[in-house]
């Protein structure tokens, strides 16, 4: 298989626009994503996907691969765009705002496509389980349920599932956005009309959800700062 990773990049993020430009010790935010990925050394190619031309030359300044793209809704559609012309089989979509990703999660992702045999999973992504009741309340912190065979079965911004039974201990799960996906799957999802849930809760992969495609979320112990917020940027730069 050939596996490229892909980076999308928006300049005017909602909750922080410019976000991906501030600085995390002597690089920008996308540039030590982007060299963090690719001294992974798990594939092909690294591209970033924006439609910023500062992000472009941000990248290409710093020796990356950057490809123009138009305006989407979501990072998977844009994504779908970059990679239409380039042959692969397996894409990683890393967030632009994840700098701190590790090698293991991204080396399991890629085995759930080396051992899908009869090419069903169309989507694989990661969760990392919640305990402080903060986190799990807070509505930045996409939450997802899963089938015994770590299936999902939904995504949600809203705390799922409800605890109801308190004498039952459950388990709540966070999402971390890091999707690996087939090629042809994720341009089929670019054709796909958007439908009310994922309109609603603003969660592309409940995309795949409602059209009945199989997404595998594997769990893991990564602890990473994704920065929606300019305090989620100070916690990078202590980290850094």
């Amino acid at each position: 298989m050939k596996i490229i990773a892909v980076i999308p990049a928006r300049y005017e993020a909602s909750r922080f626009p410019a976000k991906l430009m501030q600085m995390l010790g002597e690089k920008t935010v996308i540039t030590t994503t982007y060299k963090n990925v690719v001294e992974t050394e798990l594939f092909d190619e690294v591209f970033v996907a924006t439609d910023s031309e500062i992000i472009f030359d941000e990248i290409v300044r710093n020796g990356g691969k950057s490809v123009m793209t138009g305006q989407h809704e979501t990072g998977s559609d844009r994504i779908a765009e970059a990679v239409q012309n380039i042959d692969c089989d397996i894409v990683i979509n890393v967030q632009g705002d994840e700098p701190f990703l590790k090698l293991e999660p991204l080396k399991q992702l890629i085995q759930v496509f080396k051992e899908d045999d009869n090419q069903e999973i169309s989507l694989a992504s990661l969760k990392i389980k919640l305990t402080e009741k903060e986190e799990i309340e807070n509505p930045n912190n996409v939450k997802v349920i899963t089938d015994n065979n770590g299936f999902a079965l939904y995504f949600s911004r809203s705390v799922i599932p409800f605890h109801r039974e308190i004498s039952y201990e459950v388990a709540y799960y966070k999402h971390i956005g890091v999707y690996a996906f087939r090629k042809h799957a994720l341009l089929q999802f670019s054709k796909l009309e958007m439908k009310p849930l994922e309109i609603s809760e603003k969660i592309e992969c409940i995309r795949y959800l409602e059209y009945g495609m199989k997404i595998k979320l594997i769990e893991t112990n990564f602890i990473g700062v994704g920065i929606d917020t300019p305090e989620d940027l100070e916690k990078a730069r202590k980290l850094i």
